[in-house]
């Protein structure tokens, strides 16, 4: 009798996954009805990548069931807001060849067994924060994204890692853990560096930032005062060492840092469904699957995710 594997947790940032796999394979591999299916397919040989190289016992696809939340909107109305569709206030721009993959690969992913889940107002990275809340201390906690805005759930201690593919893909992924962000970014947790990305900003989520304070600056703020409540503190109460362009600039973006928490921070209690996520043993839809492969002519994919779940077809 082989030995009970340890539990491990390995969160999926789903959406971050298939567009990846959409831009990272330009041969659509079309279906026999036409239908691209490249990010199926890209999708389906990462989790089984993942699968193989991170040995989970525990497996979620975390999804966005709101990409741009309301909460997040009212704190900061520029928050993704160069993403939407021209003329729309909900519709996330995004290749109609993906719009149409998207609910194939989630119909997929559920006939394997694998748990998708999603909540109403939240995007995927408070799924993530909430389950690595829930589960953190039972279990290690791999979070698979594209994204470093989930660097601030990394911890050592918990543990919990951050496997970051932006750089290297799937395959070679980063495995992220405090030491790296001490090596690049200067920050001790992820904490800290969730307050030096609310300093700093960040264009590609519409975040303004505090004006003159990049990385640097910020890790150095952070370092001298400890965290970013103190640094608040030590402006309000008039500390002589900050001075000039950068007393003004933390004083003129006051306002903004009032809120960022409520933007930058994932949701750790979110109301995420309390489901099953062991790996599946077996399929939970073999028939849908079967239909999916035929009409979409998945065969290879899914075999090979069966074969890194250990699911005899």
């Amino acid at each position: 009798m082989s030995p009970t594997p340890p539990a491990r947790l390995l969160l999926l940032d789903t959406a971050s996954l298939y567009f990846r796999a959409f831009f990272g394979m330009k041969e659509q591999r079309p279906a026999p009805d036409g239908t691209p299916t490249n990010a199926v397919r890209g999708l389906l040989d990462m989790v089984a990548t993942l699968t193989t190289r991170f040995s989970p016992t525990h497996l979620v696809c975390c999804w966005d069931d709101d990409w741009r939340p309301d909460f997040r909107v009212q704190a900061i109305p520029s928050y993704k807001a160069h993403r939407l569709v021209e003329g729309s206030l909900e519709k996330e721009e995004a290749p109609a060849e993906l719009e149409v993959q998207v609910p194939i690969l989630r119909c997929a992913l559920e006939a394997f067994g694998l748990p998708v889940l999603g909540v109403p107002g939240y995007e995927a990275d408070d799924v993530i924060g909430t389950l690595t809340a829930r589960h953190r201390g039972r279990m290690p906690v791999d979070i698979v994204t594209g994204d470093r805005d989930l660097f601030q759930l990394v911890d050592d201690e918990a543990p919990v890692r951050v496997i970051y593919t932006a750089k290297a893909g799937v395959r070679d992924a980063e495995v992220i853990t405090q030491e790296d962000l001490r090596t690049r970014y200067g920050v001790p947790t992820g904490r800290a560096y969730a307050e030096m990305a609310m300093l700093r900003g960040d264009a590609s989520d519409g975040l303004p930032g505090v004006k003159g304070i990049g990385d640097k600056t910020a890790a150095q703020l952070l370092r001298d005062y400890g965290s970013l409540e103190a640094l608040r503190a030590a402006v309000d109460s008039g500390d002589p060492a900050l001075k000039g362009a950068r007393r003004a600039n933390l004083e003129a973006g006051a306002s903004y840092l009032d809120v960022a928490p409520l933007v930058v921070l994932v949701a750790p209690d979110a109301p995420v469904a309390d489901v099953p996520l062991t790996l599946p043993r077996e399929l939970a839809d073999p028939e849908t699957l079967q239909q999916l492969v035929e009409t979409y002519d998945l065969g290879s994919p899914v075999g090979r995710l069966l074969q890194a779940l250990g699911i005899r077809p």
